[in-house]
């Protein structure tokens, strides 16, 4: 039987919020390639869906050059290198990279440098504590936000993959942490399993007026997935002095290419000093291997937990990513690929 290379393409760019019909599905017969050294072919096995796709489909990108209309899809995948011309990934072995939704990809390995599944660990979890949200997470509340016992810590998107570790880093910081959901179950489980000190629900409460009463001291640091209104309530509880990690503004990537407003008491960050940093996961590659360690740590002696949103079928995809933005999604958001083997663990 011929193998065939089954894709998703970015039909055309997305106005405002994204529809199936901004999305295209192609088969085409698999090719062997002849790779160039440090190259690498993968077989996708697992797809982790983030909001950052979305910010790289419009034209005005800013993350990384826009996604081409009529090619595969960018985005975050686990695979099984099924050729290598790279010592580093032989055959067999399981790599997380960025690269497309198709089933086959080709990776140049010394530029990209993905990262290898160690055999003790879950694919699941491979993409899930280990993977890049969790380290994004980890380099901003810390890096970015300097958290020093006894402060107090808002994050927002905090029942998804990065506000969860981000919030729980937070605990074992020691600090007091509130966090920022969209429902009650969201909500209740940052308070039971998360073990969070407070949490809001934006869809029925006023962000503004819970954080003075959650937070009557003030907020020290705030972890900002979401931007927009949500970062106005929470400049108005900080002290000064307070940090703000800037890593996503979900809240305005459905907005087509119109610039997002910015903060309106823009005299409150000066007269108090705020600062307002933003960051991304890769600004520390030599610190990569202690956040592993860390996060590793700390997920086996039970101090932090990590929510996996998986879903099945490549067909799926356009669909599954679909949830990032309609609050459906409730944690990491993983496609399985239907090839996916029962071995590949470890």
């Amino acid at each position: 039987m011929e193998r065939v290379n089954r894709q998703w393409l970015l039909a055309r760019r997305p106005e405002s919020e994204i529809v199936p019909e901004d999305f295209e599905y192609r088969e085409q017969a698999f090719e062997e390639p002849k790779l160039e050294p440090g190259q690498i072919q993968v077989q996708s096995l697992l797809f982790r869906c983030t909001p950052a796709m979305r910010t790289m489909m419009k034209a005005t990108s800013q993350f990384m050059p826009p996604m081409t209309i009529g090619d595969p899809v960018m985005g975050s995948i686990a695979g099984r290198v099924i050729s290598s011309a790279n010592s580093n990934y032989p055959v067999d072995s399981i790599i997380s990279g960025f690269t497309s939704w198709q089933d086959y990809s080709v990776i140049d390995a010394d530029k990209a440098t993905p990262n290898l599944k160690p055999k003790d660990v879950s694919l699941e979890d491979f993409e899930g504590i280990y993977g890049g949200n969790s380290i994004t997470a980890y380099f901003g509340l810390l890096s970015e936000g300097e958290p020093k016992a006894g402060d107090t810590i808002v994050v927002s998107g905090a029942a998804g993959s990065t506000g969860s570790i981000a919030a729980q880093i937070g605990k074992v910081k020691g600090c007091k942490v509130i966090g920022i959901a969209g429902g009650q179950e969201k909500c209740q489980w940052l308070l039971d399993l998360c073990k969070l000190d407070g949490a809001i629900d934006y869809k029925k409460e006023n962000i503004e007026t819970r954080l003075r009463e959650l937070c009557p001291e003030g907020v020290n640091v705030y972890f900002d997935n979401v931007g927009g209104e949500t970062l106005d309530a929470v400049i108005e509880n900080m002290v000064p002095f307070g940090r703000i990690a800037l890593c996503g503004q979900i809240s305005s990537y459905n907005a087509g290419d119109a610039l997002a407003p910015g903060p309106r008491n823009m005299m409150r960050v000066i007269y108090w000093r705020l600062r307002l940093q933003g960051f991304l996961g890769f600004d520390y590659p030599g610190e990569m291997g202690s956040a592993l360690q860390d996060l590793a740590e700390w997920y086996k002696a039970g101090l932090i937990i990590s929510k996996l949103d998986i879903h099945d079928g490549f067909e799926n995809l356009p669909r599954t990513f679909m949830r990032l933005f309609d609050g459906s999604h409730f944690g990491t958001l993983l496609v399985k690929n239907d090839e996916l083997e029962d071995d590949i663990t470890p």
